[in-house]
């Protein structure tokens, strides 16, 4: 069941959280691993610790998605260290609850920088490697690009313009790249729901709130399944958007 055996992936923002459930999804399948953190450096060191366990291999690199040097030279060091790149995961991302008439210039342009610029300029230094490997790309949206939320006026609009780049990349580097969205809803962490979200379980249809392990999933079918899918936003929401 190895399916990315021989594959090199990078998957930014995966010391913890999702991140790190996504990059050990591939690591299972196979893939030679590079996460990259921002400042969790401790954490992103045990994520790849974690990918011996699971014969394959790894490294940690710190990247500030928001910055055009620290992220060329990431992408390069991944390629330096492992010959090419074939899949790379845009998770890096931020979130924050505000109200719509409060949210200042600087909360707006610092969302912006990271959820949208941030795999904007990932997949723009990717490119030509992915290219000469017909790679893939998977973006992490949310379900908040794909329904107003109203108290989070800045984060769905910087992920909606996500969804809208997945589908611009997708048409514009086919056929040798395909580009896809996973849109996680309701996530939580642990087994456990954490206080506070039982309401979003009592509103999905599925009847509860999605796990890490079910978005990377989702990442990992879009990272294995047919290279002729692609420009697709898909959902990991138990039906909440419904």
């Amino acid at each position: 069941m190895r399916a990315l055996e021989g594959k090199i992936a990078l998957v930014t923002g995966a010391a913890k959280r999702i991140g790190r459930t996504i990059a050990l999804a591939l690591a299972d399948a196979g893939a030679t691993v590079a996460v990259t953190f921002l400042s969790s450096e401790e954490d992103a060191s045990g994520t790849v610790l974690d990918f011996a366990e699971r014969d394959a291999q790894g490294m940690a690199l710190r990247c500030d998605v928001r910055d055009p040097l620290s992220v060329t030279e990431a992408v390069a060091a991944v390629v330096e260290e492992y010959g090419g790149l074939d899949l790379l995961v845009n998770n890096a991302g931020v979130f924050e609850t505000a109200a719509l008439e409060e949210i200042s210039v600087g909360q707006w342009d610092a969302m912006f920088e990271t959820n949208t610029r941030g795999p904007f300029l990932m997949a723009q230094a990717a490119h030509p490697h992915l290219k000469l490997a017909r790679g893939r790309i998977v973006n992490v949206g949310s379900l908040g690009g794909m329904h107003a939320w109203a108290t989070h006026g800045h984060y769905c609009t910087s992920k909606a313009a996500l969804h809208m780049l997945t589908q611009v990349m997708a048409k514009a580097w086919a056929p040798e790249i395909s580009v896809n969205c996973v849109a996680p809803g309701m996530i939580v962490n642990g087994e456990t729901v954490d206080a506070g979200y039982e309401h979003f379980a009592a509103k999905t249809p599925m009847g509860r709130n999605g796990s890490a392990d079910e978005v990377a999933a989702a990442v990992l079918q879009f990272a294995t399944g047919p290279h002729f899918v692609t420009g697709q936003i898909l959902a990991v929401d138990g039906g909440l958007g419904l």
